[in-house]
């Protein structure tokens, strides 16, 4: 009984221990959000002959889908709703913002009550001699989209292990964001681009436990464990980064626009081909030929 005793002990120690040294929430300064591995890629790009002026009116979710649990029904939404909100976060961003002119339109009503509130105060005081406000900028080019697919559960498996009482197992899964992102010209209504792009989440589980029998009427059984869920919000953001930067290395394939440096520009496009699109690096030195 006293080897039971010490034994608590020691795990109550360890345990309060684990608590005091883990930062609690509160203590956490706030940080940015983290640069996925296509957000280097995005801001890194040459700038633009001309910034395009664009406008996102919504980029939603499309899928419908809640939060998967077994347990009970969730009214929890399986991926952001904000997802527009991060499209303009990431045009904003695109080439160190020399890439587009981003226009309010999401909030557009709120945005028209100000600018009347400022005219019918300027006629207050001055009256029909008010200057009027500028002539809001207007978009040349319109997105279009939103997040079209969430697949959970779609590979699954783990392994574990027990000997002499100590065993450890690990369990993961792996469920898929797919985004389709679509640029039109408002002039004619015509797509320019059309972009479906992916991204897998991965959660993942590990186990640790300890069964003995310390005595013939004593047992001693420990279990640790945690969980690491990538946050959905970071797959859908990088998904928008790859369609973003997908979107303007083609369009300046396509001439629809162009690098205000022409070589910067087509080492930028042998980046794209090299990295995402896999295409062989004698297309760079075609380029380099052509130039």
């Amino acid at each position: 009984m006293k080897t039971l005793t010490q034994a608590l002990c020691i795990l109550a120690s360890v345990i309060l221990s684990g608590c005091v040294s883990t930062p609690g929430p509160m203590s956490e300064p706030a940080s940015y959000v983290s640069e996925t591995s296509t957000s280097s890629l995005l801001k890194n790009l040459p700038a633009a002959a001309r910034p395009v002026d664009i406008a996102v009116y919504e980029f939603s979710d499309l899928t419908g889908q809640y939060k998967p649990n077994e347990g009970f029904a969730e009214y929890s939404r399986a991926v952001t709703q904000g997802a527009d909100a991060i499209l303009v976060d990431v045009l904003a961003d695109a080439g160190r913002g020399q890439w587009f002119n981003v226009v309010e339109r999401r909030g557009l009503p709120n945005l028209l009550r100000e600018r009347q509130v400022i005219q019918a105060t300027r006629q207050q005081f001055n009256g029909q001699a008010a200057a009027p406000l500028p002539p809001l900028t207007f978009a040349g080019v319109i997105i279009e989209g939103g997040i079209i697919a969430y697949e959970t559960n779609l590979s699954t498996g783990g392994a574990g292990a027990r000997y002499l009482g100590i065993g450890v197992n690990s369990e993961y899964r792996t469920d898929l964001v797919t985004i389709n992102l679509r640029l039109v010209s408002v002039q004619t209504g015509r797509i320019l681009n059309s972009i479906t792009t992916t991204k897998k989440i991965y959660s993942v589980l590990v186990q640790g436990s300890v069964f003995k029998y310390i005595a013939a009427d004593e047992i001693l059984e420990l279990e640790a464990g945690y969980t690491r869920n990538d946050p959905p919000q970071l797959a859908v953001r990088e998904a928008i980064e790859l369609a973003v930067y997908t979107a303007i290395i083609e369009g300046a394939e396509r001439d629809t626009w162009e690098f205000a440096d022409s070589q910067q520009g087509r080492d930028a496009i042998y980046t794209f081909q090299e990295r995402v699109a896999g295409l062989p690096p004698s297309s760079h030195d075609l380029a380099a030929q052509d130039s």
